[in-house]
């Protein structure tokens, strides 16, 4: 076959593709005859080429050739960032629904801005710029408002091989008064389009930016001028603003590790039952105990994140709670307390006292060197601290059990999270209210540990969910992380560095059944997800 035959062949088989793709309800042979004008020998060749390929399906009920599922594949492919599509996708249809306009999902692609995902406005004349189609970036408003958060040196270095031809008379030719526009759109947050691509057409536009500060895109809502008017684009705008900030919050920085390498294991052997994981900052080190073969384990990493991990000392009875106090770190059992100080000395405390008491579970020690616990009495109990006087204070009462929590930094506010109803709770220092934070339902798995990041996000390990969770200030889901383990037991998190921090999980070996051990060879490890600059 020779070039001119090959591309004839791939042209009729591309116009066939096109014609049953513009039928919803698919097309009959005797249609595709008739409107291909292909002899029938070639069309069924096409045809049985394009099913072999799963771009076309025969649908053996209607007996019509539908398109395939296989584009579906290939469109999703096709996304320059598909996490950017699926963080965007709920902010845009609530913008459409919000406004009754189409609006739009834009990322930089080279000098120019590249439509990804457009949700269509409600009403019969409006904009319907196609996906997949580049436009200039200086002249609309997902371009202007992406050049407003890019780094000054970055901008010029773009702007400076672009022409800036007038697409219509509005159309900003003069590059210093581009720069002026762009130093108001950063300021406000959002860019206008105020028929400078397209006569008849306004658009507002809003920067989307990760948490590491990177412009990665951005929301737009266009239509036309006569509905669209200045003033209503100022409406718009911060409405814009907040969607692009709800996106962008959902957003990982370039940095992120991949998947498969993002929980790895630190401890070279496992225990019965991990738990308790407590980071003590002046020594540099992260305490973790084994509580059925009862041990201490030190975990020290290195400049360079390799770590080593040692037993302080074995006890001869279950451990049942560890926190790290002013004095240094306490272990419980039944019946005692020990203390190890700084210099791994440790000191036995014989006899009952409240770190003992069989009917408090330790949870954590706010900034303040309190230590709170779960006081269990009856069918309710409360959340409270040790004071002073070394005596249980009550501070916030529920009607079901809380299993672990968290203070931030500052010692403002908490987390707590009862596994059985599966709600993390926020607390507040000084008040009695308590507010439903987030909520996982039952298949999601049970939550059994709860850590704060530096950033605000707080993370959840789920027993039998195999994952992690972190959510936003806002009590927003943004982030799911795969565990090779079934039931993780315990979170803290670590800054090393400025440009290195981790999340470290324990995890239980003893209660898992045996199939699930040989999908989970890692059970009672300590875990770790790291988190680069």
């Amino acid at each position: 076959m020779s070039v001119g035959d090959g591309t004839a062949a791939l042209s009729k088989a591309l116009t066939v593709l096109e014609m049953v793709g513009a039928t919803p309800h698919g097309m009959t042979n005797a249609e595709l005859l008739d409107a291909a004008g292909l002899p029938k020998t070639t069309l069924y060749r096409i045809l049985a080429t394009l099913i072999e390929h799963g771009l076309l399906r025969r649908d053996a009920t209607h007996r019509v050739y539908r398109l395939g599922f296989r584009y579906l594949e290939l469109v999703r492919n096709s996304y320059l960032m598909p996490d950017l599509v699926a963080a965007a996708t709920a902010e845009l249809r609530a913008l459409r629904d919000l406004t009754g306009e189409t609006t739009y999902l834009a990322a930089l692609d080279g000098s120019e801005v590249i439509s990804l995902e457009r949700c269509d406005g409600a009403h019969s004349q409006r904009s319907a710029s196609a996906l997949g189609r580049s436009k200039p970036v200086y002249c609309t408003g997902q371009g202007k408002a992406i050049l407003s958060r890019m780094p000054r040196d970055e901008r010029d270095t773009l702007l400076r091989n672009v022409t800036m031809t007038a697409l219509t008379p509005r159309t900003i030719t003069d590059r210093r008064r581009l720069q002026v526009e762009l130093r108001i759109t950063a300021a406000r947050g959002y860019a206008v389009d105020d028929e400078e691509i397209v006569l008849g057409v306004r658009c507002v536009a809003a920067p989307i930016v990760d948490n590491a500060g990177h412009v990665r895109g951005a929301l737009s809502v266009a239509g036309p001028a006569y509905r669209m008017s200045l003033a209503r684009l100022e409406l718009l705008g911060p409405e814009l603003v907040e969607a692009a900030r709800r996106v962008g919050a959902q957003l990982q920085s370039g940095g992120r590790a991949t998947e498969t390498e993002e929980v790895s294991a630190v401890s070279p052997a496992w225990a019965f039952h991990g738990a308790f994981p407590v980071w003590w900052n002046a020594r540099g080190t992260l305490y973790w105990a084994d509580t059925l073969a009862p041990a201490l384990h030190a975990f020290e990493t290195g400049a360079d994140g390799v770590g080593t991990d040692r037993i302080v000392c074995q006890l001869d009875a279950p451990i049942s709670g560890m926190q790290l106090r002013p004095e240094g770190l306490l272990l419980a059992q039944a019946g005692r307390h020990l203390l190890l100080a700084a210099d791994e000395t440790l000191t036995v405390h014989e006899g009952a006292s409240v770190w003992s008491e069989p009917d408090i579970t330790l949870l954590c020690t706010d900034p303040h060197g309190h230590t709170w616990g779960w006081f269990q009495r009856g069918s309710h109990g409360h959340l409270g601290f040790v004071n002073a006087s070394q005596r249980f204070e009550a501070v916030w009462k529920f009607s079901e059990v809380i299993d672990s929590m968290t203070w931030s930094a500052d010692g403002t506010h908490a987390y707590a999270a009862a596994s059985a109803s599966g709600t993390v709770y926020m607390l507040r220092q000084g008040s009695s209210s308590v507010r439903r934070f987030a909520a996982m339902p039952p298949g999601s798995g049970r939550l059994s540990a709860v850590a704060l990041d530096d950033r605000g996000g707080v993370w959840t390990a789920l027993r039998d969910g195999w994952s992690l969770m972190r959510f936003s200030e806002e009590g927003a889901l943004d982030r799911i992380v795969s565990l090779p383990v079934a039931a993780p037991t315990g979170l803290v998190f670590v800054r090393h560095s400025e440009a290195r921090a981790a999340l470290y999980i324990t995890s239980d070996r003893n209660h898992q059944p045996i199939e699930s051990l040989a999908s989970a060879p890692l059970s009672g490890h300590l875990l770790r997800l790291q988190f680069d600059a």
